[in-house]
């Protein structure tokens, strides 16, 4: 059993994964971010500053959210977030469509190298066993 200290209470609770804080505070935490997407949905256009004074909640973990592609900003929007690769301005995530493919694209060639390789490795192994026959010891 994994019991940690919640990062928000400091009460002790047994941890699994995500982030380290206890369940009532994760449960407080989930009617927050209702709350704060309730707000935005009622006024269009807010900023995190607005947002964050409005409903008591840190602007780091509004913008927490908007990395997480739980909140988005609109289009008309002044706000906006950037690509962490190329710096693009985003409205939600962490990363651009462009860079997002080029991600996918990257990982499924070294995939595919990997898969090349492993095979090869396989191959060379099966051909030195059929070598011919070979002494054996008892």
């Amino acid at each position: 059993m994994n019991v940690r200290n919640c990062r928000k209470c400091g009460k002790m609770f047994n941890y699994i994964t995500g982030i380290p804080i206890c369940p009532s505070c994760k449960d407080a935490m989930e009617a927050k971010f209702q709350e704060v997407k309730e707000y935005i949905r009622e006024h269009k256009g807010a900023g995190i500053q607005e947002v964050s004074e409005a409903c008591d909640v840190e602007p780091q973990q509004i913008t927490q959210w908007l990395r997480e592609d739980r909140l988005e900003v609109t289009e008309s929007s002044a706000l906006m977030l950037n690509c962490e690769s190329c710096g693009a301005p985003i409205r939600s995530g962490r990363f651009c469509d462009k860079c997002r493919n080029s991600v996918a694209n990257s990982f499924g060639q070294m995939t595919k190298d990997y898969n090349a390789a492993k095979k090869a490795a396989a191959d060379a192994a099966a051909a030195k066993n059929d070598e011919g026959p070979r002494m054996r010891f008892l």
